[in-house]
């Protein structure tokens, strides 16, 4: 029987090319769509699950009052990792990491590279269970002035050798020896770096750092926990941990807890000291997002499918004549549909390959399907099963059961199916409404967000990395000047790290009436001379650091205009400040609020003080009455010939800020891309339905052109009833999508208003989509010759 039904579906299909097409391009489409979004999610959910522990490896966060509110960060004091080992229980190993990604000169004879290191404990290594190429993970970072690189770093530096006990050059100061060497680390893991050095070696470099109190946070800390520890019992226990080891923290609201490092890549966002999402809710949209476009094409083959119900009415009927039962007829017609969808899923998995690497390229990630892997065909399978069950089980059950008599007769498509297509298609329009609704609404944030007055000139301001012959004052001095008597740059100044970057937060700053109970964080960041005249950034009281005044290098201070409307000053300049030991500081400017470290959100409270020694970078206010390439050609130039060693990297601010709106790029392009499909999927739908329509109704036109019906009247009749079908999708779809976009935008302190123009827009772009859909077929049946149609009535 099922070699019969076999031979029946495949002659059916053949018979009718036109509709099969529709249906198999429909559904390769939806597939293809919904695979290449299942990848994705796929890689998002897999980051950090390629360590052996990950189930028990926790990183640990630590919640604090800020400005009222309760913030997370996930830098800790540097001497929490050792007193916790010791004091609590629970942890099978402990490990500190350096909170950044130091980027740092490596030299071996005159090879020279600039790689991303990590100072972490021995520990680290142990927690992440690394694969080692060369070394010993027990021993390899027991000496301070060893080093661990990546495969990647060693072929730079040696080649093809065993780079085993080779010395390297760290930033052209200290001898470092390699004691093993790691498998480079895939896209899809959350610390990337090239090189790890011992903590030991980060005390010979910052010997200070040994000094800090529980007050400061330095560095990141890792637990692996020992089996069966209850997490919930762990974080009660380590809750107070803090405020009990320093009574200058009593007031304060200093509380660690640990957290999953398996979920802080789509977990990465706290509010008020609990998680609350973050790229997970982007993974949930794409899945939404691939189950629309999967089901918008099964609801193509179900309409062509009912819509033809005439055509395989007679053939239904004789066969439950001669005796075949629905039971029967209906695995006939599933047998259809899986053989559609098993032919569209290797049409899918065609364009899924071939579009794959440029989805990787758009995305900046490396998607590659593992054709050894068991889920991979499993999930094929079951995409090919659901598809055809999916998409076959309306038209099955609607077509087994018609009464052989009447459909003998003659067949006429009752009124229940008909509402049940117009349903189907008011349901497909309406999920592709809110995705042109949506990706608008994306786009216009996007926009808003990337044309906002930032409070400083980022198209003139460029940055470099303070490194070897510049960190000496009298050098960088020389360098300055050159670049301004050369006329690359206009000013220069000293900035903490890099502009686009958070940097440190502090409590322990008073001010004058500041309340006894105040536990304000107030961010802090170290610049040089002229630091507003470089940034761009407005003075609105007082002056900006400068070298005519002494005093500015060890007493002074600027705020900006959250801190002092957090001070809640009055007359902020010539306020006296204390802050920790530092003698009084004294507020002698206010710089306007700028927008340099994020776009979406509100500027913190920020105060800045002069010191070049703790800058990490220089900003250059770049001569814009000359040519961009010529200006950074001549920085190069200048600083190849004063700083040899250190190959120069120029990094364009405006550069810094586009990666601020990465991941809302992201999900605009992959919105207008789906939501694209989708539209087009849908008009496939319609295509075949208008096909259809005009097919059925070619006597009825043929007989109006005859009684002198214009084109323009006929081209109505038809398209009026899907016009009407359009309509009532947007009437849905406009609630749900403001629903939906308003959410997402309660997640930004600035955005856009939600205003009409996107729901209009949606509605005059589905009505002409559907418009040209349908006339494509209606055009050519309004023109046909009225005596063809009507020549053998």
């Amino acid at each position: 029987m099922f070699k019969l039904n076999f031979k029946i579906a495949l002659r059916n299909l053949w018979r009718n090319k036109g509709f099969t097409f529709i249906n198999i391009g429909g559904l390769a489409i939806g597939m293809a769509c919904c695979l290449m979004l299942l990848l994705y999610v796929n890689y998002e959910m897999s980051y950090d699950r390629q360590f052996k522990n990950i189930d028990k490896i926790y990183i640990t966060a630590l919640n604090l009052k800020f400005n009222g509110k309760l913030a997370t960060t996930m830098a800790l004091p540097n001497k929490l990792s050792k007193a916790a080992m010791e004091e609590l229980p629970g942890f099978k190993r402990s490990a500190r990491a350096s909170n950044e990604n130091n980027v740092k000169l490596y030299s071996h004879g005159r090879d020279n590279f600039k790689l991303s290191a990590f100072f972490v404990d021995p520990d680290f290594i142990k927690i992440f269970d690394y694969h080692f190429i060369y070394g010993d993970a027990n021993t390899a970072l027991n000496d301070p002035a060893s080093v661990i690189i990546n495969e990647t770093t060693a072929k730079k530096l040696f080649g093809n050798e065993n780079p085993i006990g080779q010395r390297i050059s760290y930033d052209g100061k200290r001898e470092l020896k390699v004691s093993a060497v790691i498998e480079d680390l895939p896209k899809n893991v959350s610390m990337q770096f090239d090189v790890l050095h011992p903590w030991a070696f980060f005390d010979q470099l910052n010997p200070q750092d040994k000094e800090n109190g529980w007050g400061a946070i330095t560095c990141f800390t890792f637990f692996e926990l020992k089996d069966k520890v209850s997490v919930e019992s762990t974080n009660q226990l380590l809750q107070k941990f803090i405020v009990n080891k320093e009574h200058d923290l009593k007031e304060m609201t200093y509380e660690p807890f640990i957290f999953p490092f398996a979920k802080m890549h789509l977990y990465e966002d706290f509010q008020n000291g609990k998680s609350v999402g973050g790229r997970i809710d982007q993974v949930r949209l794409f899945i939404f997002l691939a189950f629309c476009v999967l089901l918008i094409a099964c609801i193509n083959y179900m309409n062509l499918s009912t819509a033809r119900s005439e055509k395989r009415a007679r053939e239904v009927g004789v066969r439950k004549a001669l005796g075949s039962t629905r039971k029967t007829i209906m695995s006939q017609f599933m047998i259809e549909s899986l053989i559609l969808s098993f032919v569209a899923m290797l049409i899918a998995f065609a364009l899924l390959e071939s579009t794959l690497p440029y989805f990787n390229n758009l995305l900046d990630i490396k998607i590659v399907i593992n054709y050894g892997s068991a889920p991979i065909w499993i999930t094929l399978l079951s995409l090919v099963l659901i598809t055809g069950l999916l998409a076959g089980s309306y038209p099955a059950f609607y077509l087994s059961s018609f009464i052989p008599v009447k459909v003998l007769k003659g067949f006429k498509g009752s009124a229940g199916s008909l509402s049940i297509r117009k349903t189907l298609v008011v349901f497909q329009f309406t999920l592709s409404i809110c995705m042109i609704i949506s990706a608008i609404v994306i786009y216009n944030q996007i926009q808003y967000m990337r044309d906002k007055p930032l409070g400083f000139d980022a198209a003139a301001l460029a940055q470099i990395d303070l490194e070897g012959e510049l960190t000496k004052p009298g050098k960088m001095e020389i360098f300055k000047n050159e670049l301004k008597r050369s006329g690359a740059i206009e000013s220069a100044t000293e900035y903490a790290s890099s502009f686009t970057r958070g940097g440190n937060i502090t409590g322990d700053i008073s001010w004058p009436n500041k309340p006894k109970n105040d536990v304000s964080i107030v961010s802090y960041r170290s610049t040089g001379f002229n630091f507003a005249n470089t940034a761009g950034v407005k003075i609105v009281a007082g002056r900006d650091f400068s070298s005519e005044f002494p005093a500015d290098t060890a007493t002074s201070l600027l705020l900006n205009q959250e801190a002092v409307k957090l001070m809640q000053l009055k007359n902020p300049v010539g306020t006296i400040i204390t802050w920790g030991d530092n003698p009084p500081l004294k507020v002698v400017g206010v710089v306007q609020d700028f927008f340099n470290e994020s776009l979406g959100a509100k500027v913190s409270p920020t105060v800045y003080y002069y010191n070049v020694r703790k800058s990490g970078t220089l900003l250059l206010k770049l001569n814009t009455r000359q040519s961009l390439t010529a200006s950074l050609d001549t920085i190069k130039q200048v600083s190849q010939r004063l700083n040899p060693a250190y190959p120069v990297e120029i990094k364009l601010v405006s550069e810094g800020l586009a990666e601020k709106i990465k991941s809302e790029k992201l999900l605009s392009a992959l919105s207008n891309i789906f939501g694209g499909f989708a539209i087009f999927i849908s008009c496939l739908g319609l295509l075949g339905l208008a096909l259809y329509m005009a097919e059925q109704r070619s006597k009825e036109i043929s007989i109006r052109k005859v009684l002198g019906a214009n084109l323009s009247d006929i081209l109505v009749l038809l398209n009026k009833d899907f016009m009407k079908l359009v309509i009532i999708s947007n009437l849905i779809a406009i609630p749900v999508a403001f629903i939906l976009v308003s959410k997402w935008l309660d997640k930004y302190d600035y955005k856009i208003s939600v205003n009409p123009w996107p729901f209009v827009l949606a509605l005059l772009t589905s009505i002409i989509i559907a418009v040209l859909t349908v006339s494509l077929q209606t055009f050519k049946v309004a023109k046909a010759n009225a005596v063809d149609a009507l020549k053998y009535e």
